[in-house]
């Protein structure tokens, strides 16, 4: 079996799984389909790049479960020319089908091993709509907002009032918020003019924010 087959074997698989689950995304899946997930991940993982488990990066991080990161990106809704931020760029790849749904994407890191890997892979894809940035996330981007819409890979302890507050009128910010020993909720906060509501997604286990621009890696 080739390679390529394989690949679309294992992104079949992929939304049959979704689908099972309730969500069909034809724009997020076609996004999906036209970034080779393998190419994110250290070639032992190959074989599992598709499905919903973590994978170890460089620099002691590690890419979310497929699943996972299609159903937040879902949530998000991201539309053409939307200003979308990403905290915990990692591999890229989140970035990379972002972009490809139309959104002016800034995506940070703390590492710079893992920022100089996400843009070559980006610039390899033809991707010229996602920056990505190393700087010490948990302050937001440098320069500010407002934002589109937000996602954060990394776990809030509470909530996260200060990136809220970069959301655009009608933003929508997808986060992990909880204790950083047991599990968080990923919610969705939409601004709705002056207020916010709140919609909880699932339950997951994601590493806290660690401060600081890592000096070395």
């Amino acid at each position: 079996m080739t390679p390529k087959l394989s690949e679309r074997e294992d992104f079949a698989a992929f939304v049959l799984r979704m689908r099972g689950r309730g969500m069909n995304d034809p724009r997020l899946f076609s996004a999906i389909e036209a970034t080779p997930r393998r190419g994110f991940v250290n070639g032992l993982w190959a074989d599992v790049a598709y499905k919903n488990r973590t994978i170890p990066l460089d620099c002691g991080e590690y890419i979310e479960g497929l699943d996972d990161q299609a159903r937040m990106i879902s949530a998000l809704n991201v539309e053409e020319g939307h200003r979308v931020l990403e905290i915990g760029a990692g591999s890229g790849f989140t970035a990379c089908i972002m972009g490809r749904l139309g959104g002016r994407v800034t995506t940070i890191d703390r590492y710079r091993t893992l920022v100089d890997q996400a843009r070559q892979r980006l610039q390899a894809l033809k991707i010229e709509n996602v920056t990505v940035l190393q700087a010490d996330g948990r302050h937001g981007p440098p320069g500010g907002g407002p934002f589109d819409r937000i996602i954060v890979w990394p776990a809030f302890e509470s909530m996260p009032r200060h990136f809220v507050d970069l959301l655009a009128s009608n933003g929508v910010m997808i986060a992990p918020i909880g204790p950083t020993d047991g599990q968080q909720v990923i919610c969705r906060l939409a601004k709705i003019g002056s207020r916010f509501e709140r919609e909880d997604l699932m339950l997951v286990r994601y590493q806290p924010f660690i401060e600081g621009v890592a000096s070395v890696l």
